[in-house]
Parts: structure tokens; sequence; C-alpha cells
């Protein structure tokens, strides 16, 4: 029996809906669900609990496993390995989850793990996100929308990285650390406390150094509203005092400040890993990212 008559091919109405296009060789599981317009390339193995939704691409050599669900217009490519079993000692074939966005792409050799029943159940990467060469997402992570993730970059289990964060080639993420929405991390960073949302963060250990200016350029922040937050962030990290009493203090001052107080909000809540330290400098020295 040919694969394309194993799995449940999502009906189309003519022209509307294209069929699916499956390889020879491709194997799919009876129990697997296959959107419209989906392609399954050559060699390609997709689990019975897999479902493939509209326009998705397996180029080749991609082993899709476990409950999985691939969005919308994802793209996977060869060598690839998304919803395998996680490397967790306690976990004993629980039907947890793995959920990949629309439209993220999933560069070669990656490999994505779903999560544990000991965890939150599930591993999420989010839409419009670039996972290049060789990045490891373990079990359940969970990643936010239009993330980038440069090569070689590793991750422990339950990290949770913000929407358009940037992740250097290189960098190994402690498990249960939180980045931040904004934030970037430098190449080859070990990074094993939070990293503030706007933050960016480089070294071995990673240390924070300051905002990602041309990240928040990049999203439409304006210069007043991005000095006032390198104010803010300068008086949080780099200032003396008891940090209890300088988060009451930027608080104080920057009332209702939509992206003070995500920085303050992050730092006060959710944290197992507690925040990562900043370099050594004085609060006067001028910002390396100014």
């Amino acid at each position: 029996m040919s694969a394309i008559h194993t799995a449940m091919i999502k009906p189309h109405a003519g022209l509307i809906d294209p069929p699916a296009i499956i390889a020879p060789t491709a194997i799919v599981a009876e129990g697997a669900r296959i959107g419209a317009g989906v392609t399954i390339g050559p060699w390609c193995t997709v689990g019975p609990d897999v479902e493939i939704e509209d326009g998705a691409k397996l180029i080749s050599h991609v082993v899709v496993d476990g409950h999985t669900v691939i969005g919308a217009g994802a793209e996977l490519y060869p060598f690839c390995t998304v919803g395998m079993a996680p490397q967790d000692l306690k976990y004993k074939g629980e039907p947890t989850r793995c959920v990949i966005g629309a439209r993220t792409q999933i560069r070669e050799h990656c490999s994505i793990h779903r999560g544990t029943a000991t965890g939150s159940g599930i591993t999420r990467v989010g839409e419009d996100c670039l996972l290049m060469a060789v990045v490891h997402v373990a079990h359940d992570c969970t990643v936010g929308n239009r993330v980038v993730i440069a090569n070689n970059v590793v991750m422990g289990g339950h990290c949770q990285i913000g929407d358009f964060a940037v992740i250097g080639g290189g960098t190994a993420l402690h498990q249960f650390v939180r980045v931040g929405r904004g934030a970037m991390v430098g190449g080859v960073s070990g990074v094993e406390g939070d990293v503030i949302p706007f933050g960016s963060v480089l070294g071995n250990r990673a240390r924070l150094a300051g905002l990602n200016v041309i990240g928040l350029k990049r999203r439409g922040v304006a210069r007043a509203d991005m000095h006032v937050l390198r104010k803010a962030v300068r008086m949080l990290f780099w200032s003396p005092g008891v940090f209890a009493d300088r988060l009451a203090e930027v608080r104080s001052l920057f009332p209702e400040h939509p992206l003070v107080e995500e920085v303050l909000e992050f730092a006060e809540h959710g944290s197992k890993r507690g925040l990562i330290r900043a370099l050594q400098r004085s609060v006067t020295e001028p910002d390396d990212e100014a």
C-alpha cells in the first residue's frame, strides 16, 4: 500500500484546496492527519498521532512523531526531528504534546522534543519563528512568536523565550531560564538566569550589558520611550542599594509606562532561576548600546 493511502488526507474541494503531495518513499502512519497542500518529501516519517496543517512542507528525511501539530505553512528541513520522546528519565511514555506554529522554519538537524507529564505536558514553538541548523528545544519549553534562534543553540527543559527574542549562535540556556520579550542573547553565551524583556546579555557566564536597542528600533519603539526604559533599567540593575527598594523606586518614578512595567512584572514574578546578573560598571558609565 502506498504511503498516501495510510494517512487521513484532509478532503479538498476542487482547486481551492489542493491535495497533499507525499513522496513514494515517505512513511506516513495510519491515523496521521494531513492538511490540504501539504508536501511530505522523500524518506520522511510521520507518526500516527501527528497533524500537519495546510500548506506545511517536510522537505526530506524529516521525522515527526508523538502527539504533534505542525502549523500551516511551516517548513521542516532535512534531518530535523520534531515531537520525539523527551530526554528525561522520568518520562514513561505519557501522551504529551508538541506544537509548531504557522510559517515557522525549522532548519537542518534541529531536534524538538515533546513535553513531560511532570512538566507542562507540551513543548511549543510559536508562529513565524526561524530555528537555524542544529538547534535543540528540550521538553516543556515555550518559544514565542517571531523568535530567531541561531545555529547550535541548546536549551534545557522548561525554558521560556518571549516574542521577538533573538538567541545568538552557540548559546546554551540552563533549564527553567526565561528570556523576556524582545531580548537579545549574544553568541556563545552561557545563560544561567532570567533575561529581562528588551535586555541584551552576553558572555560565559552571560551578564546583562544593557538594552537590545536594535530590536527595539525594529519594533518601532519611539526614541523617547527607549530613553525612559534605559534609565529605568540602569536604576534597577546598576544603582546601589537593595534590589527590592530599587524595584519600588523605579515603579514610583515611571508609573504606568508600559515597557518599564513589563520589565518590573517580569522581574517580580515567575522565576525559578533568578534574574541574570549585570555586568559590573558604574551607573554613570555610558550605555554600550546608546
